[in-house]
């Protein structure tokens, strides 16, 4: 019995980027096509089979411990980007200040997808939801650089709408425009006090 299932909820790709030098600043670089290796997109810096444990994971290791890096995408919905914006005062908020990988319209409540749900492409081409993207102060920075007294508003405003990280389980390409559809994992919600 397969443990996925294919959704009727499909996306359309409205944003690529990638993020080349995150010493130099979180904000990414647009493109129109994005090529995946199991590594991650090519020239996004958060890519690689490897990362260095962050904040996210100290309660696991201890900073800056070697573990598998299942975050090699931040991917964000159009609309809770919109939602963002509006909740910061500004009209819309470009995602390249937010280091977004991959922007998606069409799947309600994006960011509470359930880990393990695949996004794929009409050639196989997939990715793999890992969690939710907390937000940071990062997009701040870049946010406040180049619309001052913006910036501070943005770790509320993103709030539960930050997106979720990713990693890439079948390589291919992902082009602006293209659908990607929905697949969730087969699996009842967690209820420790059944058993």
């Amino acid at each position: 019995m397969p443990a996925l299932i294919p959704t009727d909820y499909y996306a359309t790709i409205t944003w690529l980027g990638v993020v080349p030098d995150r010493a130099a600043g979180l904000k990414t670089v647009p493109r129109e096509v994005l090529t995946l290796g199991f590594a991650g997109p090519d020239g996004e810096d958060h890519g690689g089979l490897t990362r260095p444990s962050c904040s996210r994971v100290l309660s696991q290791y201890p900073r800056d411990t070697v573990i598998r890096n299942t975050r090699q995408l931040s991917v964000m919905s159009a609309e809770e980007l919109a939602v963002i914006a509006a909740a910061m005062g500004l009209e819309t908020l470009d995602p390249s200040y937010t280091g977004a990988t991959l922007v998606i319209e069409g799947i309600s409540d994006f960011t509470h997808v359930p880990p393990s749900s695949r996004l794929q492409a009409a050639s196989g081409a997939t990715i793999v939801v890992d969690m939710e993207n907390r937000p940071c102060m990062l997009p701040a920075r870049e946010i406040e650089a180049d619309m001052p007294g913006y910036g501070k508003a943005f770790k509320s405003a993103a709030k539960d709408l930050r997106g979720v990280t990713a990693w890439v389980e079948r390589e291919g390409v992902f082009t602006l425009g293209e659908r990607l559809r929905l697949h969730i994992p087969d699996q009842r919600m967690w209820a420790p006090t059944m058993i």
